[in-house]
């Protein structure tokens, strides 16, 4: 190639391996830069009510506020993806107000991550050209978000049940 001369990333080939990032950090874990059994849902699985409303600090947030935080997050972008604009959010509000949660609570809380996850998956699927101003940058947010607080679900996870006994994670 001449120097100066652009290349350019053909587009099916990055939706494709983002969607892949997306899938090992929701659900399947592909050996991309997670372990097996550490995706969001995976993690999730195992995380029982109590241990969901439980902060190890009394400063840090809840699993279930992380939890529906995410789930807050994917619905933000999803709509500003879709529709290009940028509402204004209370984003304090799930911290200060996700505490203990009920069995109930709480599988809600997952069940409702789940459907905003595949909201966000058929609105990058639905891209074909990835032109929009600020497509790119959302759906990278949404990888790197999300992924930031797994590693923030799993360490809460792993201080807790340190304090029950052995850590598992």
């Amino acid at each position: 190639m001449e120097p100066g001369m652009a290349t350019q990333i053909p587009v099916d080939r990055f939706k494709t391996q983002l969607l892949e990032c997306l899938e090992e950090t929701f659900s399947n874990i592909r050996g991309i830069y997670l372990d097996k059994e550490t995706s969001l849902y995976e993690t999730l699985e195992g995380v029982s009510a109590p241990e969901a409303s439980r902060a190890i600090s009394p400063k840090s947030a809840t699993i279930a506020a992380q939890v529906e935080h995410v789930r807050f997050y994917l619905d933000v972008l999803d709509e500003f993806m879709r529709t290009g604009i940028d509402k204004k959010n209370n984003w304090r509000e799930i911290w200060e107000k996700v505490r203990e949660v009920t069995p109930e609570q709480w599988d809600d809380i997952k069940r409702r991550l789940r459907q905003s996850h595949e909201r966000v998956l058929a609105t990058i699927n639905s891209y074909e050209t990835w032109d929009g101003e600020n497509d790119i940058a959302s759906a990278l947010a949404i990888l790197a978000h999300t992924a930031y607080h797994l590693g923030g679900i799993r360490y809460a996870l792993g201080a807790i049940r340190a304090g029950d006994g052995p850590a598992s994670l």
